[in-house]
Parts: C-alpha cells; structure tokens; sequence
C-alpha cells in the first residue's frame, strides 16, 4: 500500500515545475494522466536524446515522466471536451503550469471544473502567481532568482553575481511547494470534502531561500552584498578553498566545534583562529595551509577530524559515492522505448510511503 494509492492526478504542466512535482506524486502511488498538445510538450525537444531521427527520444522528458500515462490532446478543440470532462469528474488533483487566465481561455478554470467536480485539488503553478502587477509576466527561474534578491547574494568571481547550477525557483519556489500543498489540501478534503484552489508562484517560494539575507536585512536595514554573509563566504569557516592541485576543498564549519576541529585538522596558528575579528587574515592563512597539499592528502585528513570539510567532487564521481549507492539512491531505472535503460532521477519521497 503506498500513501497515494487511489489518487489520480490530471497533470497539464511542461518543462521541470509541474512534472517534477507530478512525478513525486507519482512515486508516492498516484495515478498520473499527462496530457499534451498534439506532438507534445516542450521537453521533448531538449537535448540530450537517446535514438535517432523520429525515434529520437529526449532524455529530460523521459526521466520527468516516467510512470505516468501520456494522453495527447488539444485543448482547444471542442470534440475533446466530453473526454476532458470525463478525466476530470474522476481526478482528485488537477496541476496546470499555464500563465494565469489561459486555463479559464480554455473553459478549463478553476471555477468551471470545480462545477464537474467540487473534491478536486486544483493546483496552479506560475511564475509570479495568479494576482498581482507581475502575474502575466514572462519568466524562467533566473528571473525569478534576479526579483527576489536571490541573484544578487550569488558571488562571483568577479565580485559580481553568478547564474546559479541548479533550478532554485524551479524545484525550492514550485514543484516543492505544489507537492507540499497538495498534499495538505488532499488531508483537509478528507475532512471537509470539498477540494481547493492552490496560487503557487515560483517567485513567492524563493523567499524561504533568503532567510539569514532576510534576518539581517531587517537588523541592519541594508541587505548583504554578495558573498557578505555568513552562508554566501562572509566568513572564512564557510567557503571554498583550492589545494595544491586546484581542487576544491568546501568548509561548512559554522559551530564553534567544528570550526575549532577544522582549524587544528590544518595546524591554523592561534592568531589565526578568530575569524570573526581578522576575517581577511583567517582567510588567507587558511587558504595558504590548504594550497599546500593536494586533495588526496586532505581527504583522510578532514574525515578524521569530522569538522564539516569535504572535497568538491563532480557528478559523476558523486553517482559513484559508496553512501549514496548504499542508500540506493540510483537504484531506480527508467525504461528508453526502443531498447536500453537509464538511471531515474532520485525524488525525495521517503520509502516508507511509496
């Protein structure tokens, strides 16, 4: 039995947002009916593909969608309505990533299906969320990184921000929150019977992200420059430091004990020690005992002293991990049509539910 069993989710959503978070759901045992435009979503146009020609498949789509039934279907062609009626009369959650207003366009708003069928959760992803001078604006997960000050506490080697590796609006700021709220409206339609209409804005999640930013914003009046606090390199026991063959060594020593553990793990001189007093000078010190071994020798040493200091490593080396392999994070496999396999995207939805 897992947690969603019996939940059938219709997903009109493209892209990362919406599939991610159906694919959670997914994952967790509910039915997931996908429905595209005729010739499919945008995603499956991304590179990179696995085939060729016509059969050519794009890996991003097969990863964000396995599990679920793919229904190609134009929404603006009235012969498909019965059908769609018919889909949403049975549904218990509706997820649609359209600019506000086009589902109401397509006679497919919250207000018309709630007539079909009053238990539905119907979850609306955007940007900037149903209300408000942005709603209609045009945006991708660095503009809603760049509106919200996010962007801006990224340093970068320039002193000037970075564009981020990851899709921080995308995943933290819309599939997250869709996935939570969800589930919470599906709780609270078990007491009440009635389902919900939920305004998730990819922009209004990036707050949560800038919680120490927003402390001492509101301590000080003036927001950090970027790299200025504590979790962005202000201080010289969090950050980066290269060793001697130009790895990268991430010191995460934030309590005085680790930092106190990392600092005799390197042989930092005492003068050295309070960071908080002569940051520049810690830096530099400790940038110097670091360059002068290479990551090898580091290694054994940090883990050790258990004092929050790894090595950078890349992806693949990170698939690798024996810890990560022994929780059976990559276990999962996703069948390519034509032949083959890959391996799935790991999705935080514990096992104890699905």
């Amino acid at each position: 039995m897992q947690a969603l069993d019996g939940i059938t989710v219709l997903d009109f959503t493209t892209l990362l947002p919406g599939p991610l978070a159906t694919l959670m759901l997914a994952e967790a045992g509910a039915r997931v009916i996908k429905i595209e435009r005729p010739g499919g979503e945008d995603m499956r146009r991304f590179p990179p593909f696995r085939g060729e020609g016509a059969a050519a498949v794009s890996i991003p789509w097969l990863l964000l969608n396995r599990g679920k039934t793919i229904r190609e279907i134009d929404l603006k062609d009235p012969a498909a309505r019965g059908a769609l009626d018919a889909l949403i009369a049975g549904a218990d959650v509706l997820v649609e990533q359209f600019r506000p207003g086009v589902m109401d366009r397509l006679g497919l708003g919250y207000e018309t299906v709630r007539a079909l069928n009053p238990r539905l959760v119907y979850c609306s992803i955007s940007g900037y969320g149903q209300t408000g001078p942005r709603a209609l604006e045009a945006g991708h997960d660095i503009n809603y990184q760049a509106l919200t000050g996010i962007l801006a506490l990224s340093p970068g080697a320039t002193g000037n921000p970075t564009v981020t590796p990851t899709q921080t609006a995308d995943i933290g700021g819309g599939t997250l929150p869709a996935v939570i709220n969800i589930l919470l409206a599906l709780i609270r339609r078990g007491r009440t019977g009635q389902g919900a209409h939920l305004d998730i804005a990819m922009a209004d999640g990036l707050f949560a992200f800038a919680g120490f930013a927003l402390a001492e914003a509101q301590a000080s009046g003036l927001a950090p420059p970027p790299g200025g606090d504590l979790l962005t390199g202000g201080r010289p026991r969090y950050g980066l430091y290269a060793t001697a063959d130009d790895r990268l060594v991430a010191v995460g020593a934030l309590e005085e004990k680790f930092w106190q553990a990392f600092c005799d793990a390197i042989d930092l001189p005492p003068e050295h020690r309070d960071d908080a007093a002569t940051p520049a000078a810690t830096r530099a010190a400790v940038a110097d005992r670091i360059r002068a071994r290479p990551a090898a020798a580091w290694h054994p040493i940090f883990a050790a002293a258990d004092c929050c200091a790894t090595l950078v490593v890349p992806l693949h080396e990170a698939l690798a991990d024996p810890h990560f392999q022994a929780r059976g994070l990559f276990d999962g496999r996703v069948q390519v049509p034509g032949g083959g396999e890959l391996t799935a995207i790991p999705v935080p939805i514990a096992r104890g539910v699905r």
